[in-house]
This record gives C-alpha cells, sequence and structure tokens, in this order.
C-alpha cells in the first residue's frame, strides 16, 4: 500500500520523459527555411606532385532534415557530367571521382557545386554548377536549378507551377524578356545575330523571391563569349500564368 503514492509520480516523470524524447525529433515546420551542411573537397591523381595535375573540386550541401532532397541534388549533379554517350553516369561523386582521376590526363579538371540562391514561403531554391575541362580551348560549364516544395517533399517541374493552358503565355513572356537582353547586350545591332542564335526554351527555370530566373546553356541563345545568358520575368506580368501559391505573398 505504500508504494503505490510513489508510483504515480513515477510514471508521470517517465510519460514526461517521453513526450520530451518525441518533442526532440519533431521536424522542422514545412514553411521555414531548411539547414544546410555545407560538405567540399578537392582531390588531384593519386600520387601527381606536378603542377598540372588532374582535379576534381566538389562544393555540394546536405539538408538533415530534408535526405530526399539531398539525393536529388547528388543525383542532378551527377547528370551534368555525363559527357559521354558510352559512359554511364556515377552512381555516387565519390565514384566519379575515382573513375575520373582513373582516366583523366594532366590538366583535366572537373568542378561540381550546389548552393541555395533563395528560400522563400514553400520552396528552397538550389543552383547546380558544373565545369568540365579536358585540355580544349576552353572548358564546358553546365547550369541548372532545383525548385524544391518543402511542403510536397518534391522537385517542382514549369508544368506543376504554371496554371492549366498557359505554357504558351509563360513562353510569350520569355520570348519579350529574350528580346530586352538582345537589346541590353547590344546584339539586336548586330547583323544575323537573331537568325544565328535564335530564341529557345529552356529547364533551367528558377522561382526566386522577387522573379523567375531563366538561365541558358553556353551556344544555346548566343556565342560562348556570351557565358550563360538570364532573362529575367518579373512576378507582376506572370498573374494569370503561375499557380496562385508560387506568386509572391502580398
Amino acid at each position: 500500500m505504500n508504494s503505490l503514492p510513489f508510483a504515480k509520480p513515477f510514471c508521470l516523470a517517465g510519460l514526461a520523459l517521453a513526450l520530451g524524447a518525441c518533442q526532440t525529433f519533431t521536424p522542422p515546420p514545412k514553411d521555414k527555411p531548411l539547414e544546410a551542411q555545407h560538405i567540399a573537397w578537392e582531390h588531384r591523381s593519386a600520387g601527381c606532385q606536378a603542377s598540372d595535375c588532374a582535379l576534381i573540386n566538389v562544393d555540394t550541401l546536405r539538408f538533415i532534415d530534408e535526405p530526399a532532397l539531398t539525393e536529388l541534388i547528388e543525383k542532378r549533379l551527377l547528370a551534368m557530367t555525363d559527357d559521354s554517350p558510352d559512359r554511364a553516369p556515377a552512381a555516387t561523386l565519390q565514384d566519379y571521382e575515382k573513375e575520373f582521376l582513373t582516366r583523366a590526363d594532366a590538366r583535366w579538371a572537373t568542378y561540381l557545386q550546389a548552393k541555395v540562391i533563395d528560400q522563400h514561403e514553400q520552396l528552397t531554391v538550389v543552383e547546380l554548377s558544373s565545369y568540365l575541362e579536358t585540355g580544349g580551348a576552353h572548358g564546358m560549364p553546365g547550369r541548372g536549378f532545383i525548385n524544391y516544395d518543402r511542403q510536397q517533399d518534391r522537385a517542382l517541374t514549369l508544368h506543376d507551377v504554371l496554371l492549366p493552358g498557359q505554357e504558351e503565355a509563360f513562353w510569350r513572356l520569355a520570348a519579350q524578356a529574350h528580346q530586352r537582353w538582345l537589346a541590353e547586350n547590344k546584339f539586336a545591332q548586330e547583323p544575323g545575330f537573331a537568325a544565328n542564335w535564335p530564341f529557345q526554351r529552356t529547364d533551367n527555370v528558377a522561382l526566386k523571391k522577387d522573379e523567375v530566373l531563366l538561365k541558358y546553356p553556353v551556344y544555346s541563345i548566343a556565342p560562348y563569349a556570351a557565358g550563360h545568358p538570364e532573362l529575367h520575368l518579373p512576378y507582376a506580368q506572370l498573374q494569370g500564368i503561375l499557380q496562385p501559391q508560387y506568386l509572391p505573398k502580398k
């Protein structure tokens, strides 16, 4: 009988500890920005002591609370290393490093980077960059974006964020932005430029906080020297084109 007064406090204390443990592992709200862990390394060919050793440089991210985004970033970076139809992309960045340094000649280099360029509402926007140098006149850069919806736990495509039937309207606005880009860079004044480098669509679309950004590969709508052309679409022009949840909150 005397043990009963002690049993109740003990049980309550145990329950409090159990509840406290559960609260410790509660996932962060989906409308809060994600915290990224920075991961970077650079390695050279084994045993090479020269100044022109082949090298790989990786600068990427890990999201503890969104492992699916971490996996997607690695998958997309590896896809950007695909420089030969006869060679399948490696399974991991570590596998790619081994494969690249094994076959690389002197002065070869490969760079891979992922960085968060914006977080707003339920979106985390990641820019992916690559650069491969294999001894030619210049290296080949690459770019890509991931628009990650934290509420849906997945990356969005342009189709996902457009209202039904608005794809052509979106690309008409992009074509107008292209005309502004030509004028700003004085390409519109160059004879034959528009014919040789016509406007085209791109998958590289970023839903930033203040605008929608389109970034083009080199050699797509301009010569290599122009770098990665950027077209900017203000959200004010995208009313009635984008899904309301992807427009800035007033």
